[in-house]
This record gives C-alpha cells, structure tokens and sequence, in this order.
C-alpha cells in the first residue's frame, strides 16, 4: 500500500478544517499550501533582463506558460516543517510580548501542521 502524498493529504484536510470551523488549521493549511505552490515557481523571462517589449512577447493559447519545478516529497516536507517552524518561533516572540492569545494560536496552527507530517 502506497502513502498518499503529504500534499495531498493537506489539500484533504482543508475542506474538513473549514467545515469543523477550525481557525487556525485553515489559516495554517492555506498558507502552507500557498508555499508550496510558490515553491514551484520558476523564474520568468522577467527578472533576466530581457526585453518584454510587446512587439516581441509570445502570442497564442500556451504560449506564456511557464513549466513548473516538480517537488519531491522531501521537498514538501521541508516547506511544511520550515512553516510549522515560523509559526513556532513566532509564538515564542508573542509570548515575551505578553501576547499569549496570539502565542496559542500560532501554536495550534503549527500543530495542525504537524499532525499531518506523520501521515
């Protein structure tokens, strides 16, 4: 039997977290599911230098798309770990702030984040 994608399993969640009305797993899981996909991103033409000057763009259905980068499921892992990790960090520093509200719910976003690591 084959594990199902950590990717997969959190897009899964996000409609269950929404319907249990869980605040912080959705805030978390769409934030880190937007990294992921911003992790993919590859660099455009546009930040080479090159001219985009209309006359010399692509023209067509497709013909703008860029390919995107593939990520392995360590790669994943990696972005999910380092977004639990900054919701950590960051609870810690409310917390010293007299922020404690804020420090929980950055605590339970990081956690509903690591509930899905393990499978």
């Amino acid at each position: 039997m084959t594990e199902t994608p950590l990717r997969l399993r959190l897009r899964e969640a996000l409609p269950a977290a929404m319907k249990a009305r869980d605040r912080a797993a959705v805030a978390a899981l769409r934030a880190t599911l937007a990294a992921i996909d911003n992790a993919e991103a590859v660099e455009t033409e546009e930040g080479t230098g090159k001219s985009l000057a209309i006359e010399t763009l692509p023209v067509g259905a497709g013909a703008t798309e860029a390919a995107r980068r593939v990520l392995t499921e360590q790669d994943v892992e990696r972005i999910v770990r380092g977004e639990a990790d900054e919701r950590e960090r960051a609870a810690a520093e409310y917390a010293d702030l007299g922020r404690p509200e804020r420090a929980e719910q950055l605590r339970a976003e990081a956690g509903a984040l690591l509930a899905h690591l393990d499978g």
